[in-house]
């Protein structure tokens, strides 16, 4: 196993924890980039002002820089620093915060239906499911929600140095579209959601009045959601899957699903990595590190690490002061946590309402091809090995 193939590894985590016996940060001279593992350089790094999402000279990656998926990540608040990241985020986040559990319950209710279970199913209900909620509270129509999930995951992928280029023009088609799509619902100021509403009430009374921006960010909030919360879904069927006695508990004590997917955030965690370069000159511990480096961190082995969580490798539903790196943290952390946690876990909780047996079948999985990411893709028991 490599860094770069860890995060679609079948069991990533005894690797993790030997990178962590040696030093929690190193230099890799083959992959020219130092290597975040432990639980306090990975803090160290997002929280230091020189650790940027962004390398200086690249600000939007080459490969997208001259399409409209270009123009949305160059506007994206969690691909920006300053006031760029702070100006948007101070916008939006109030409205994701606000977000009542039992509006999110209606939701994913209502939009789940009667599932089938099966795996191809599944693998359906975990990309559109999230955005589909997402979609509903900026006020899309449920007839545009099947578009809405099909153009985010088309976008998303623009975020990914292994996307082919006719995946990188669809990714530019589809932030054309969703573009023309949000400003239509921005313009009815009679028709817009109350979730939308209260975003553009903060963004009138706010000194930002980059309405690009503005859309961009909305963009931003979906393709989020898409990924993120496919895995976290995921990765909880998986362990409903390995620990039988999980879903049993679930099925006797329903009101623990909100500590079941916290504690599968952290054991498993959908976003196994991400980076940070260097702007300037910064020691970490005793590393210095220079203007131009990058820096791998692994979230989900600093969410392993015993510095971090006792019991690190024991899966604990109601582990004391959870110390979690998934959603990232700092400057950084990911404003809508607390939305994806809930649409989660709503999610699952529905799932758990279906009849007795569905949960209960076995099913099998790999991994979606990634650097990044941890996104089961789910077979049936009886399918044939691709």
């Amino acid at each position: 196993m490599t860094l770069l193939e860890a995060a679609t590894h079948a069991d990533p985590y005894l690797y993790y924890s030997g990178l962590r016996q040696n030093k929690d940060l190193y230099f890799d001279p083959a992959l020219g980039l130092w290597v975040a593992c432990g639980a306090t350089a990975v803090a160290a790094i997002l929280q230091h002002p020189d650790c940027r999402v962004r390398p200086v000279h690249e600000p939007v990656p080459t490969a997208i820089a001259q399409g409209s998926a270009g123009w949305v990540f160059s506007r994206l608040m969690r691909m920006n620093e300053g006031a760029r990241h702070q100006c948007p985020r101070a916008v939006i986040e109030p409205a994701l915060m606000d977000v009542p559990q039992e509006e999110v319950a209606a939701l994913v209710g209502s939009l789940t239906g009667r599932a089938e279970h099966c795996a191809e199913s599944l693998n359906r209900l975990m990309f559109n499911l999230p955005v589909s909620v997402l979609a509903t509270l900026m006020g899309f129509q449920v007839t545009q929600l099947q578009t809405v999930a099909g153009l985010t995951r088309d976008f998303v992928a623009c975020l990914s140095p292994l996307s082919n280029a006719s995946e990188l023009r669809n990714a530019d088609i589809a932030a054309t579209r969703l573009s023309h799509m949000l400003n239509v619902l921005l313009s009815d100021g009679q028709q817009r959601s109350h979730f939308l509403s209260a975003i553009c009430r903060s963004f009138k009374a706010s000194d930002w009045q980059d309405h690009d921006a503005l859309i961009a960010n909305l963009i931003g909030l979906l393709s989020q959601t898409c990924e993120a919360c496919a895995g976290l879904i995921g990765n909880t069927l998986v362990a409903l899957q390995q620990q039988p006695g999980l879903l049993e508990e679930m099925t006797r004590t329903p009101v623990l699903v909100n500590e079941l997917v916290a504690e599968v955030a952290r054991y498993d965690s959908p976003v196994q990595n991400t980076r940070r370069f260097v702007a300037r000159q910064c020691t970490i511990g005793d590393s210095v590190l220079h203007a131009g480096d990058t820096v791998l961190l692994l979230l989900a082995s600093a969410n392993r690490d015993p510095a971090a969580n006792p019991e690190p490798d024991s899966f604990l539903l109601t582990r004391g002061e959870r110390r979690s790196f998934s959603f990232s943290q700092a400057r950084h952390q990911c404003p809508g946590q607390q939305l994806a946690l809930m649409i989660v876990a709503e999610t699952i909780s529905t799932l758990l309402q279906q009849p007795a047996a569905s949960l209960r079948r076995p099913l099998r999985w790999c991994y979606l091809p990634s650097l990044n990411g941890r996104i089961p893709q789910f077979r049936n028991h009886l399918e044939p090995e691709q």
